[in-house]
């Protein structure tokens, strides 16, 4: 059981300083961080926009840290300013401009092929297994996490 526990918790810390320096390294040609990755990535998969709340759960971030990335994204030339009439800024719809297109097709180039870098050795049977055993375990996570919060620990 503790052996689990430190190969669990020893892969997971890897894989994600892994993929925190890879997102480091990919967006400094762009002048952008780490965590405008997601939010560049969803809301180029979405065109028609999203709202910083709609970002905010996409992105599994709160809505302090989407809010500081949308206002660098717009002063950097890659979100149109959530300008909405009558609309809080908060639920505009945000868009990428011409230019955050052109940066978004890059990252969605560059995610495609270390994707497909990191997988290289898996069958598709494997990793299928591999995805719905994550998504099993983050599920059990975050309800252990629930449960503890509402135990108010």
């Amino acid at each position: 059981m503790i052996r689990r526990f430190v190969y669990f918790t020893t892969y997971i810390s890897e894989i994600h300083r892994a993929i925190q320096k890879i997102k480091r390294a990919e967006m400094a040609e762009f002048g952008l961080k780490s965590n405008h990755v997601m939010c560049l990535f969803y809301l180029h998969q979405y065109p028609e926009g999203l709202t910083a709340a709609e970002l905010s759960v996409k992105c599994k971030e709160d809505k302090a840290a989407i809010s500081r990335c949308v206002a660098d994204l717009e002063k950097r030339g890659y979100l149109n300013p959530a300008c909405e009439v009558g609309v809080r800024k908060y639920r505009a719809k945000l868009q990428l401009t011409k230019q955050g297109d052109k940066v978004a097709q890059i990252i969605d180039k560059r995610i495609t092929r270390i994707v497909n870098l990191v997988g290289e050795g898996l069958t598709q049977e494997q990793r299928a297994v591999f995805y719905e055993a994550l998504k099993t375990v983050s599920h059990n996570l975050q309800r252990f996490c629930e449960a503890q919060e509402g135990e108010g620990q």
